[in-house]
């Protein structure tokens, strides 16, 4: 685990001032703080955090949670990706111990995701993702910079604030590729086995974990 350096009540204050602040400058400041021992991680849902990471450090190691049930386009979009930037791009695999969790079961996002990414940030002091509040009730407190005590390490959250519309803006404006899934009502993109097409007027995260009693796969709360 790595040692706390600042503490809860500093990273909240941090946290507070980034409210108001381009996510590029919160960015920023992570690399500032952090340096080499920061990592970002992508769900290639969309190439937003990516862009934004990419833009301030191009080397930047990013991490692809490859939990062996992904749609193929999601791996042919990761690959793409990779290409388009020349990512420093580290993707995991599952453990052997996975094998007796198949996607959709209890445990699978346990063993296929949380503990691929924690062998990954052993050592390392933050993180960065594109989580955003407006995913979901999960979600809707996400502080900009925090403590992470399931990893031991500061996670930095810089389009917390983002909305759906801030995202699609940024892609537009940007002239960035969509996830080839998202034109066909995929709005919210995990493993195959378990995501479905969301129809109009139902939440963005209403097509994941389809018919299962589940909304977060471990990684943010």
């Amino acid at each position: 685990m790595t040692e706390l350096q600042l503490g809860e009540a500093e990273l909240a204050t941090i946290s507070e001032t980034f409210e108001t602040t381009p996510a590029s400058t919160v960015i920023r400041w992570a690399f500032a703080t952090f340096g080499d021992s920061l990592v970002v991680a992508s769900s290639f849902e969309d190439l937003v955090i990516i862009d934004l990471a990419t833009k301030v450090a191009p080397g930047v190691e990013v991490v692809f949670l490859d939990t062996e049930a992904h749609f193929p386009e999601t791996l042919e979009f990761v690959e793409s990706t990779r290409q388009r930037y020349g990512l420093n791009l580290t993707v995991t695999k599952p453990g052997p111990e996975a094998a007796a969790h198949p996607c959709g079961s209890d445990q699978c996002c346990q063993f296929r995701k949380v503990e691929p990414l924690r062998r990954v940030l052993e050592g390392k002091r933050a993180w960065i993702t594109g989580l955003r509040r407006s995913d979901g009730p999960t979600r809707a407190d996400a502080p900009i910079v925090s403590w992470d005590a399931t990893f031991g390490l500061v996670k930095v959250n810089p389009i917390a604030t983002w909305t759906a519309d801030d995202v699609a803006s940024y892609l537009g404006d940007h002239g960035l590729p969509v996830h080839p899934l998202v034109p066909r009502g995929y709005l919210s993109i995990g493993c195959a086995p378990t995501t479905r097409p969301v129809t109009e007027g139902e939440d963005i995260r209403a097509g994941r974990w389809a018919g299962l009693d589940k909304s977060e796969c471990g990684l943010h709360i």
